[in-house]
């Protein structure tokens, strides 16, 4: 029983709308079929693989039907965070998608998925982005304060949402946890950050996430050994399709 982690696949068999770039780029072309074949390759009917955010640009449900089908068919068990694309998603309608996909596909939003002797815990999270302002040296010297403080309330928003999730698992005994997150723990004027400390608060053993995609952007956070916590992208193209193994057999 292994775990493994991946994020934006951003699927679009029904729907229009594609991530842009998506169809142009090298990484981009045929994803669909060389990450089938990959976890077809990689992984075995009691793995579980945890799928960290904007996984279809379906605007409902009726739109992602094949989506999510193409999801489910992938090998192993699914665990999904909800990303900032999923628009199909509502956040307060979790529990309600975890009771139509029962034995199907798991929904990680204020609640945890248990593995093992390990609670898997995660949010959407949410990092400000800019804009930011550069000299001719390409250094950032100011940013948009509006903004920023526009972002603040939403990662207050989503500190309260992991908190529940960490706080439910610990009320049912776990003590051992790998939180996951779709955007970034840091930006890139942070070397730490809220995320950060709530991970070291709960003696997390990683964080993973995804959002940062495009090669300009796979280095915009944190990855390695932080404060003794491991942290890692899995950002389907900085990946090449390839799920990352998180823990190993159990």
């Amino acid at each position: 029983m292994r775990l493994f982690a991946i994020g934006d696949l951003h699927l679009h068999f029904q729907s229009e709308l594609k991530a842009p770039g998506q169809m142009t780029g090298k990484r981009w072309q045929d994803h669909e079929r060389i990450f089938r074949k990959n976890c077809e390759t990689l992984m075995r009917p009691d793995d579980t693989l945890l799928l960290a955010g904007d996984h279809s640009w379906g605007r409902n449900l009726s739109e992602c039907e094949r989506d999510l089908a193409y999801i489910m068919a992938l090998p192993g068990k699914k665990v999904l965070l909800r990303g900032n694309h999923d628009m199909f998603w509502d956040a307060k309608k979790t529990e309600k998608l975890n009771q139509q996909f029962a034995g199907k596909l798991f929904f990680l939003q204020n609640n945890y998925y248990p593995f093992d002797d390990y609670a898997l815990v995660g949010t959407k999270g949410f990092t400000f982005e800019g804009p930011f302002y550069l000299n001719s040296s390409r250094q950032v010297v100011d940013w948009d304060r509006e903004a920023a403080e526009h972002a603040e309330k939403i990662v207050d928003r989503e500190l309260i949402r992991l908190r529940q999730s960490f706080e439910a698992a610990k009320a049912d005994g776990f003590k051992r946890f790998i939180m996951f997150l779709h955007y970034p723990p840091t930006n890139i004027l942070e070397r730490d950050s809220a995320f950060t400390r709530m991970a070291e608060e709960y003696g997390a053993e990683q964080v993973i996430y995804a959002h940062c995609h495009g090669e300009a952007r796979f280095h915009d956070s944190i990855m390695g050994t932080y404060n003794g916590v491991r942290y890692s992208l899995v950002s389907g193209d900085f990946r090449n399709w390839m799920p990352m193994t998180v823990l190993e057999d159990i």
